[in-house]
């Protein structure tokens, strides 16, 4: 998020839907090394998570290739570790946008997705009280 309350997404290589930064965790790899890496690769920003959201992990997603998978995913909230901006993973992110939370959401790449746009959602309104 950035000083106005807003999501960063990314638009996804592989379907063109608007999703929160993530992926596969690498054999060995923590919750919190995975987010690190990933966010790095997706958004070509090095993040620290800072607070976790959520666990998702009772949705189901077949991608466009027929592959069916049960996504797990934690949630977290980031911050940058520094202003540096590293080079996206061209076969994975076609662009990055902040998005306002207080309008309509893009189109996002599946329900897991959207269940996370509104926990985010969540989140914030539940700071602003």
């Amino acid at each position: 998020m950035n000083e106005h309350d807003e999501v960063l997404l990314q638009a996804r290589a592989d379907t063109g839907d608007w999703g929160f930064p993530g992926g596969y965790m690498e054999f060995g790899e923590s919750f919190s090394e995975t987010a690190q890496r990933e966010f790095k690769e997706d958004a070509g920003i090095a993040v620290v998570p800072v607070q976790q959201l959520a666990l998702l992990d009772q949705d189901f997603y077949t991608y466009p290739n027929g592959d069916k998978v049960q996504p797990v995913n934690v949630l977290y909230l980031v911050q940058p570790v520094d202003d540096k901006r590293y080079a996206v993973k061209p076969s994975e992110t076609i662009a990055t946008k902040y998005f306002a939370l207080s309008g309509q959401p893009p189109r996002l790449f599946n329900e897991q997705h959207e269940k996370m746009w509104q926990i985010v959602k969540d989140f914030v309104l539940g700071q602003e009280k």
